[in-house]
């Protein structure tokens, strides 16, 4: 399921993201990198790219911690119909 928030393949090559941080939030972490470069790491720079950022990852999460919620919940139901 692909979303808004994902950059491309080539985006991503170009941006030289490692493999694990190419998820749902890869097009908000590329300018967070560039800015966090540009800045020299600067904690108090960035902000808003940063807050963009982690709100994304949270959403990610809670939203599969959902769809994980549900499956179990469909396991326990048709575990229950075969007895």
């Amino acid at each position: 399921m692909a979303s808004s928030m994902t950059a491309s393949q080539t985006e991503m090559e170009a941006a030289r993201l490692p493999l694990g941080w190419r998820d749902q939030c890869s097009a908000l972490l590329i300018p967070l990198n560039k800015c966090r470069h540009k800045e020299l790491y600067a904690p108090w720079k960035c902000e808003d790219e940063r807050h963009g950022y982690e709100k994304c990852q949270y959403d990610d999460y809670m939203r599969r911690m959902k769809l994980l919620s549900k499956q179990k919940k469909a396991a326990a139901e048709s575990a229950a119909d075969e007895e």
